[in-house]
């Protein structure tokens, strides 16, 4: 298979066919999959710039044997920059190996595969990206290869800072914090983002429990009878359960550095770290989470004795803490004007809640049955819910409610079908407007989608679209959300797979310490990149600054080629969603 291979066509080509002078080149004007396609499911490659050809051919990688041919579609423009695009639908090719697209007047693609298990590798790769960002624990040659490293960050020592101290806890008192993963390119970590991050993997569990019960990805708790999935979840949660002060269940909003560490390894660094202050949404986040683990992990009481009973209860008191404190809003700027040191590092500052109450209340509601969080989500419920981020996180407790609605008391099912009706009228949406997109996908039919971290919005937008293929049985919806899994391989304006360690263009510079400081040519692999960023806050010189086309793959944008959890987690559970539903689906296809 292709996947961690650079591979290009460089010799002659000769085909079988009435076709004489093709180019010799690669040429990266055709835009594709870069690790390929299932035999059933639909297959598209992009076509940018002008060509006077009309014709395209599928061939064998020595590029002698021709295995299809096809004409290209009407040239399109695209709506967020002035790139124009012909696609090349060879969707009737179920022949398994590996080919590139010919189109004679520019050359050929990057190789890709046909085949059954073609996306395995971006599904175990994106789950296996967080055992790479644990921090406190070395990580071992025998896992990591040759991105092992020595621990960082044992944070068994960190500081109450001024900002987060009481009565019971004053200034400078010394609490221990480790464990967790990196929030992102730095060091730091983060109960806000974390709450999205574990929220969707714990969904992805959820929604596929039998398929994530025999994926493995050679972490050091493969081999316990632990789902991996909720091996590295676990190794966040029990991180995350530190954050709550037990005195009174509120929860820190970050462990951090005042300041960004430099691009260095992670053991090498001294800064002293700092719990801040309490907030609303990062305890309703935290909230949310430990109910939805509780539900989880009390299928695993003897691998974790108590675990379950802590989440829960650590849940509860989070809950007590909200309702005393329902608006305190982690404000970074006003915070460094009255305390110190001021700590200039991620923000994930929210003053917007009606979110956090519904996620929290929902995942509570389903583990306890408890009708008093079912009146909060009926009062924060409505029809303008929109696809999650960590500022908005709505959505989580729809998913959670609709996915386990079976369960609910019946008072409640009328509030889960209304949630499931707004699911599947924005599939809906979404689907009907693929036909004006000049890349044929979900993504991109807004310059909205184009913002920081935005190669997460095709993610999640393909979690919805799953999320209505569950609730429909209709495989026009798994098609759609393989469109944008197809766009984050490498059908895109730019032209990159945008995970790192994956295809033949990918992410080599991305703003990832590791990555930079390791001496290691290959970035650290399976890690998701934002994307075009039309906003270009980093300053960096972008060679290309239309809105779909504006990436730049080097460490100094953190705008467009930085990494983070939150942008992985919805594509560890699209990639391994659709691995879980393609013989459902029909992509896998038996040939003898």
């Amino acid at each position: 298979m292709n996947n961690y291979f650079k591979r290009s066509c460089t010799i002659l080509l000769s085909l079988s066919v009435s076709l004489i002078a093709a180019s010799q080149k690669l040429s990266t004007e055709i835009k594709l999959n870069q690790l390929g396609f299932y035999p059933g499911a639909k297959k598209l490659a992009v076509v940018t710039g002008k060509t006077v050809s009309n014709d395209f051919y599928i061939t064998s990688t020595n590029l002698r044997d021709t295995v299809f041919k096809g004409n290209l579609s009407a040239e399109e423009k695209s709506a967020y920059s002035t790139t124009t695009t012909r696609l090349a639908d060879f969707s009737q090719l179920i022949k398994t190996g590996s080919f590139v697209v010919v189109v004679p007047s520019l050359g050929c693609s990057y190789v890709f595969d046909i085949g059954n298990t073609v996306l395995e590798p971006v599904a175990v790769a994106s789950l296996k990206g967080y055992y790479y960002q644990r921090a406190s624990m070395p990580l071992q040659k025998k896992f990591a290869g040759k991105w092992h490293r020595s621990a960082g960050h044992p944070d068994d020592v960190v500081y109450v800072h001024s900002s987060a101290a009481d009565a019971k806890r004053p200034k400078g008192t010394l609490i221990p914090s480790p464990g967790g993963w990196y929030d992102a390119g730095d060091y730091n970590k983060y109960i806000v983002n974390s709450g999205i991050t574990m929220g969707t993997l714990l969904s992805a569990y959820e929604d596929f429990p039998a398929y994530f019960d025999t994926l493995q990805t050679d972490i050091p708790e493969s081999a316990d009878k632990v789902p991996d999935i909720l091996n590295e979840a676990i190794y966040n949660l029990r991180w995350m359960l530190t954050m709550q002060d037990s005195n009174d269940g509120g929860v820190y909003h970050k462990c951090t550095d005042a300041l960004f560490d430099g691009m260095v390894m992670p053991g090498i660094t001294t800064a002293p770290r700092f719990v801040v202050q309490k907030g609303t949404s990062a305890t309703l986040d935290f909230a949310a989470v430990t109910a939805q683990a509780a539900r989880i992990l009390k299928n695993y009481k003897k691998q974790f004795p108590g675990l379950a009973d802590s989440c829960i209860n650590g849940a509860e008191k989070a809950w007590s803490w909200a309702l005393t404190h329902p608006s305190i809003e982690y404000n970074q700027s006003l915070n460094n004007e009255k305390f110190s040191p001021a700590i200039v590092t991620g923000a994930y500052g929210d003053n917007f809640f009606n979110d956090e109450w519904l996620w929290a209340a929902s995942e509570l509601f389903i583990t306890t049955s408890e009708g008093k969080y079912f009146e909060v989500v009926k009062k924060q419920f409505n029809d303008s819910i929109s696809l999650p981020t960590w500022s908005n996180v709505s959505m989580l407790g729809c998913y959670s409610l609709i996915r386990l609605q079976k369960s609910l008391p019946a008072f409640a099912i009328v509030t889960a079908a209304k949630m499931k009706a707004v699911v599947i009228t924005i599939a809906d949406e979404y689907l009907s407007k693929v036909s004006t997109n000049a890349f044929a996908t979900i993504m991109g039919q807004s310059a909205k989608d184009y913002n920081w971290g935005g190669n997460s919005n095709a993610a999640n937008q393909g979690i919805l679209l799953v999320r209505a293929h569950l609730l429909s049985g209709n495989t026009k919806y798994l098609d759609g959300a393989l469109d944008n899994l197809d766009y984050i391989l490498g059908r895109n304006a730019t032209g990159y797979c945008f995970v790192t360690g994956l295809g033949s263009k990918s992410p080599m510079f991305p703003h990832h310490r590791p990555s930079v400081a390791d001496g290691i040519t290959e970035p650290v692999p399976g890690l998701l990149v934002g994307g075009p960023n039309k906003g270009m806050q980093d300053k960096c010189h972008y060679e290309f600054t239309e809105t779909e086309t504006a990436y730049i793959d080097n460490d100094c944008s953190y705008a467009s080629n930085e990494i983070a959890i939150n942008w992985n987690a919805p594509l560890v559970y699209l990639a391994n969603a659709i691995e879980a539903l393609k013989q459902k689906a029909g992509y896998v296809i038996t040939i003898n």
